[in-house]
């Protein structure tokens, strides 16, 4: 092979200073532009992932939460709190169309068109309002008002406007089973009516080896096992004696005093 040729296998591609010059400044802008396009491309991805994060329910719920619990406080009243009085119902539901008179609702305080509502009677508004009428849906929109908190705001809304209803009072909590087969006020159960009710046909004759009813020797050596051993027999049954005496509706309250009743009479 020649000079020539050899020279020529290894000849440079730049040849001229432009192509120099190009080739420089190819060489410094190039890693400049990946760097700034790779920059660019994390800082979107970080972008795009603090926004999804943001707008996670989780995250929207949170920011939410403060202005639903005082929605949900505003909306009704706590079941510990009890019903509502008759201004409440009225400033969270009948205000609605009572306050401006929309869809032919008599306006809040209007005598005129209140009175001859009025005339109808207590009966018939609290029907009015529970069932509904005319534009008004039943119990004015509020479904989850009670019949005692309707009629509160009727008869408030109709007390302001002339009327001279009674405010209706909450009615008296009912007894469970519990309070009713607890003592009474004056402190004690009676004995005598657990016995003459449940006792008597086995204690008043003796049947089945029960002590009778007042035979001391006969409940002498019980009272010495003790009161509480006397108790439990009774709860609990013995020998021949079921349970409560065969009562399960009694309390335990109950069967005490009817074994007090009868170790009273063997005393």
């Amino acid at each position: 092979m020649s000079q020539n040729e050899h020279n020529a296998g290894h000849e440079s591609p730049i040849k001229t200073p432009k192509q120099l010059i190009f080739t420089v400044v190819l060489a410094f802008l190039v890693p400049i532009l990946l760097i700034v396009m790779i920059s660019q491309f994390i800082a979107n991805i970080r972008s795009v992932d603090m926004s999804s994060e943001a707008m996670s329910p989780d995250a929207v719920a949170k920011r939410l939460k403060p202005v639903a619990d005082l929605g949900f406080a505003e909306a009704g009243p706590s079941a510990a709190a009890g019903p509502r009085s008759g201004e409440d119902v009225y400033k969270s539901v009948c205000s609605a169309c009572h306050a401006s008179g929309a869809a032919g609702a008599p306006k809040f305080g209007d005598q005129g068109e209140w009175a001859a509502r009025i005339k109808q009677g207590e009966k018939a508004l609290l029907n009015s309002a529970l069932k509904g009428k005319n534009a008004m849906p039943p119990r004015g929109g509020g479904a989850d008002l009670s019949d005692l908190e309707v009629e509160r705001a009727m008869v408030y809304m109709a007390n302001k406007a002339g009327a001279k209803f009674a405010e209706p009072a909450a009615p008296a909590p009912e007894k469970t089973a519990a309070a009713a087969a607890a003592p009474t006020a004056a402190g004690k159960i009676d004995g005598k009516k657990i016995y003459e009710g449940t006792c008597v046909a086995c204690h008043a004759t003796g049947a089945a080896g029960s002590p009778k009813a007042g035979d001391k020797a006969a409940w002498a050596p019980r009272l010495k096992t003790g009161i509480e051993a006397l108790y439990a027999s009774a709860l609990k049954g013995k020998n021949a004696m079921p349970p409560k005496g065969g009562n399960a509706a009694l309390s335990d309250a109950e069967v005490k005093a009817a074994v007090d009743y009868l170790t009273g009479l063997a005393k």
